[in-house]
């Protein structure tokens, strides 16, 4: 099977990513909660000198899935405009896989850097 080229250069490609980013900064009150969490983990252990790349990746997959859950919703809202159970099912998980990273986002930050912080504090 062959798929068609696209109409658009590399550079605009990256532009439509650029803008996914900025709407959801824009209009997603949680990923903006997220990003400035992430903020506080990023310095956080930049100052500690301890679990930078767990942090990101924490960070990242928090944010990944918050995007993802952007797109459901809106895809689902493109179809449908009524209410439907199954739309229902599918807004209510992707919000549930945000929920689930960011708890464990939330616990492995606690575990990699509430020692350290202690042991820097006292």
């Amino acid at each position: 099977m062959r798929f068609k080229k696209h109409p658009h250069t590399q550079l605009e490609a990256f532009k439509f990513a650029y803008e996914g980013i900025m709407h959801c900064i824009r209009t997603q009150r949680n990923f903006r909660i997220e990003l400035a969490l992430a903020a506080v983990a990023l310095g956080l252990s930049i100052w500690l000198k301890t679990g930078l790349a767990i942090i990101v990746a924490c960070i990242v997959s928090v944010l990944v899935l918050e995007m993802i859950n952007t797109a459901i919703e809106a895809t689902i809202d493109l179809i449908t405009e009524e209410y439907h159970p199954l739309a229902r099912i599918a807004k209510d998980v992707a919000a549930g896989a945000v929920l689930v990273a960011s708890l464990g986002a939330a616990l492995i930050g606690a575990i990699t850097l509430i020692p350290p912080l202690l042991e820097k504090l006292t």
